[in-house]
């Protein structure tokens, strides 16, 4: 009968319901007529008849008008019953007047509110029956399917019991109960299901065989969060969760809403208001270009530049598609602000300059660089090129135009560096500290941080995507540890650092506590409901491989040189007082690393790089690959 209705259109279900309502409509109307006399009626003529037809043809066209017809049974909600109440209503009171004025053929008026409670139970009892007959059904058919997964929601909230009743009609999951931290809700019931505290979800596991947990606890801090996996991660179960409330739109939470455990989570970091004003500074009503704009923070630079109104955005970028894709997603959400995408290599100073000239540029955003280590240790050249030399003539294009602020997006990896794209990016900061010695109306600052979640080569995707394939997970070395922040946070806190920078400024921001990735690989594995592999628990499901350190790769990463840092008016961001060098001896060097970037002397840029940069320790032998096919 189920599997009948649902192989019906959407008109025929339609049809099928204002037929029942009608005979249901006739039925109350005899009903209620038979109750006001006290003995059956029946009619003795077709004249009598009339009425108890009359009754379906007001009320039917009224049901359609006030959208009957519209809800869908199965997820029938209290919107729905007030839309039959007043539907009824209203044909009661149409057919009532006609009652009044008509001639009822024997049909005692009064008999009309015996009729609206009739019709009311009867049509509202027939649709909340064919609901639970639904639900019974589907639930049943759900139970007995060996792919539904045993479920608790984490969290018996508003959020919670909205997920619920969303999850209801899901053939993949059961619910099975709900486990809260509010100990003065244990054993009461919401959405039909019994509330647990957290201790008793050890014995929902083993006695009732719950599978996964849903955190529905979208309004909690990210640190609360953080605390709810960390508990939720030695339990052989998946856990998903819903997003903050910032993420979820308003209205009903629905399961689409549901996800997988985000790197965001597991860190447990509280992110701080930004400080609009230092945010508007050098872009709201600003003639602003980006470099780098197609890269993983140019682009969220761009975005967040967008949302502060400037005059005009440009987007300068090297890599045809990506200034293809930024330009097409920022045009969407534009609202009326000029878009200008460039195509141009920061290498090229004349163009650069030119760009800068004709648009008046007066803030610039200096996000263009290489920036995957391995790589940049195999093609030093042009890690050299692009890094160092496109920063410097990017620089003294903007101070040829007048550009009243250059901000350098650094690294955490120019600290100490151990590889060359963080000896490269270590001299990009020298240089610009090296400009702001002179005179001119250009300010120069940089801002050093660790690595962004969600950028190109995120370990948190290639995590997930060998859980999915089965494993191994594969890191580098069991001690190596990384400092994370989300995009939009160091997007923020780059442009409020900027607005802050009065010539030469290092910026470091506050990344908050490094993460062993070792220790995050086995959150993931755990949270996806699987058991790490290992030579203590040979029969788990997942093993981490470590596969050795990376060309130039170092264990641990730093963000400051020295100890000389002072705070600033933002808590997240600190100015860093380093050793720089002169004008003199920056230009006799970027002279030599020049010549031996163009005669391919690759040794002889390592030697530079090692006087430039006296922290560089190369951790590696040199790896350029047509420099080692030469020499073998």
């Amino acid at each position: 009968m189920i599997s009948s209705l649902h192989g019906m259109s959407r008109m025929q279900k339609r049809l099928l319901m204002a037929a029942s309502d009608a005979m249901l409509l006739v039925l109350a109307l005899w009903l209620a007529v038979s109750v006001r006399l006290g003995v059956p009626y029946f009619p003795d003529g077709i004249d009598k008849l009339l009425w108890f037809f009359i009754a379906p043809l007001v009320s039917i066209p009224v049901f359609l008008k006030m959208g009957m017809y519209r809800a869908i049974i199965q997820y029938m909600e209290m919107r729905a019953i007030w839309t039959i109440f007043s539907s009824i209503t209203l044909s009661m009171l149409i057919f009532g007047v006609m009652l009044l004025f008509g001639d009822p053929y024997g049909i005692p008026r009064s008999s009309l509110i015996i009729f609206w409670l009739l019709a009311l139970l009867m049509i509202g009892g027939s649709r909340i029956g064919l609901r639970w007959w639904i639900g019974v059904a589907e639930s049943s058919s759900s139970s007995s399917s060996s792919s539904s997964s045993l479920t608790v929601i984490y969290g018996a909230g508003k959020a919670g019991v909205q997920l619920a009743s969303a999850l209801q009609y899901a053939h993949d999951l059961k619910l099975v109960a709900f486990i809260d931290d509010n100990v003065d809700l244990e054993g009461s019931e919401a959405s039909g299901l019994r509330v647990y505290r957290r201790d008793k979800l050890p014995r929902l596991i083993e006695n009732a065989g719950v599978q996964k947990v849903l955190v529905a606890m979208p309004s909690i801090s990210n640190s609360q969060r953080k605390e709810v996996l960390d508990y939720l991660a030695p339990f052989p179960v998946e856990v998903r969760t819903l997003p903050g409330l910032a993420d979820l739109a308003e209205g009903r939470i629905e399961p689409s809403a549901l996800r997988d455990v985000n790197l965001e989570d597991l860190l447990g970091r509280d992110s701080v208001a930004p400080r609009q004003g230092l945010l508007e500074k050098n872009s709201s009503d600003k003639v602003v270009m980006v470099t780098g704009a197609g890269g993983s923070i140019g682009s969220e630079i761009c975005r967040q530049v967008l949302l502060r109104k400037p005059k005009v955005l440009l987007l300068f970028e090297l890599n045809e598609y990506a200034l293809y894709a930024i330009k097409k997603e920022l045009m969407a959400i534009a609202d009326g602000v000029e878009i200008i995408p460039l195509l141009g290599s920061v290498t090229h100073q004349n163009r650069v300059e030119h760009v800068c000239r004709t648009f008046a540029v007066e803030t610039i955003y200096h996000a263009a660089a290489y920036k995957h280590v391995p790589l940049v240790e195999y093609n030093p050249i042009e890690g050299v090129q692009n890094n160092v030399f496109g920063t410097w003539r990017t620089a003294q294009a903007a101070i040829a135009a007048g550009v009243e602020t250059f901000v350098l997006i650094s690294t955490d990896k120019a600290v100490r560096p151990t590889n060359v794209m963080g000896a490269t990016k270590r001299l990009a900061e020298l240089t610009l500290q090296a400009l702001a010695t002179q005179d001119h109306h250009t300010c120069f600052c940089m801002v050093r941080f660790g690595n962004v979640l969600g950028s190109s080569g995120s370990v948190v995707p290639l995590f997930r995507r060998q859980i999915r394939n089965g494993g191994p997970v594969t890191i580098t070395h069991a001690e190596i540890t990384r400092y994370f922040m989300t995009i939009p946070e160091a997007s923020q806190l780059v442009m409020q650092a900027g607005a802050m920078g009065q010539g030469g400024d290092v910026f470091v921001l506050d990344m908050g506590d490094p993460v062993k990735i070792i220790d995050l690989a086995e959150k993931m594995i755990l949270l996806s409901g699987l058991r790490v592999k290992s030579a203590q628990q040979p029969d788990g499901d997942i093993e981490i491989q470590c596969v050795g350190l990376r060309p130039g790769e170092k264990l641990y990463e730093e963000l400051l040189i020295g100890g000389h840092v002072i705070g600033t008016e933002h808590p997240l961001i600190m100015r860093s007082e380093e050793e720089m060098l002169s004008m003199t001896d920056l230009h006799a060097l970027l002279e030599r690393l020049l010549v031996a970037s163009q005669s391919f002397d690759v040794p002889r840029i390592r030697s530079l790089l090692l006087e430039g940069v006296p922290e560089y320790r190369p951790q590696c032998e040199i790896q350029d690959l047509v420099f080692r096919r030469g020499e073998s």
